[in-house]
């Protein structure tokens, strides 16, 4: 099994890399390796590669950026995943796409279903729809995997921004009129990995398609996720949390308020669920913990250490 991964140093990409060594033959590349901006390259790189499955985990996901940067978001989040999914059409490979739940404006008052209509509030969002449109109108054999509120031990994301800014003060503001369900980059990595062992050991053509949510169980808001990353890190000294509204925090691109995706459909065609989203945090507190990405110094408060790439 070869298998092209984009996006490898990203979140996902990361713990993909990482864990799919094991079982095959990963070929990894960022921004270095393929510019996913530049179709021809694209194109040129998928057909002497020939992969039987393509894991793109690249996208431009810096939201407030998009809003500055509309041609760079789409190209990344839009023509590429088209063009990749095209390519794995011809080849007869496998397309695992990653996209997001702010393809919706959060208005709902449940959590999303892949049937309801999307309706996205920001250009990240917009260029996403895009992107799965694309590949649906490719013919290609593809599946898309919708996610939400993503964090790791690594990179730039809440979670290290909390732990980074409770070193430093003693209250923090955090919004609590925002619901979603916190993920881990490992359990999305761990997810697909495990799709990717069933659909080599199925018939190919008989494998599931098509658009699935992937979350972790339960839900939270930004200012429950932070409160439980604080006290699961038992901190002598730790800041308060202090509840705001969405409105009260600056932001360039508009977010949605309701980030909850449902996950049924893809628990009854797959036969797995992703765990809760405290179990996700604690585990990924402990792997801080033994990769010394989080160091425990006299009188009990966590620091960050910046690792090297």
């Amino acid at each position: 099994m070869r298998i092209l991964l984009t996006g490898s140093n990203g979140q996902v990409g990361t713990e993909f890399r990482k864990l799919g060594q094991r079982t095959a033959e990963i070929i990894s590349t960022g921004s270095r390796e393929l510019d996913l901006t530049r179709e021809e390259e694209i194109r040129r790189f998928v057909r002497d590669l020939k992969p039987n499955v393509i894991v793109n985990a690249a996208a431009f996901s810096d939201v407030d950026a998009a809003e500055r940067n509309w041609d760079a978001c789409f190209a990344i989040n839009a023509m590429a995943p088209v063009v990749l999914a095209e390519e794995a059409h011809r080849l007869g490979a496998l397309l695992i796409h990653y996209s997001t739940d702010q393809v919706f404006d959060g208005n709902k008052s449940e959590p999303y279903t892949e049937w309801d209509p999307t309706s996205p509030l920001n250009v990240y969002g917009a260029s996403k729809v895009a992107g799965e449109e694309g590949i649906a109108s490719s013919f290609a054999r593809a599946l898309i995997l919708r996610l939400s509120w993503i964090y790791s031990g690594q990179g730039e994301n809440f979670l290290r921004s909390i732990l980074r800014l409770a070193n430093h003060n003693n209250e923090l503001q955090v919004a609590n009129d925002q619901v979603g369900a916190p993920t881990s980059a490992i359990s999305i990595a761990r997810a697909t990995e495990r799709l990717i062992r069933m659909y080599a050991n199925s018939r190919k053509t008989q494998f599931p398609t098509g658009i699935y949510h992937l979350t972790a169980t339960g839900a939270t808001s930004w200012h429950g996720f932070a409160s439980a990353l604080l006290t699961a890190t038992h901190q002598r000294r730790k800041p308060i949390v202090v509840p705001i509204s969405t409105t009260e925090h600056s932001s360039f691109a508009r977010r949605p308020k309701n980030s909850l995706l449902s996950c049924q459909r893809f628990l009854t065609t797959f036969g797995f669920q992703l765990a809760p989203w405290q179990q996700q945090l604690n585990e990924v507190l402990a792997e801080m913990m033994v990769e010394s990405a989080v160091e425990t110094v006299p009188g009990g408060n966590l620091i960050l250490v910046t690792r090297p790439d």
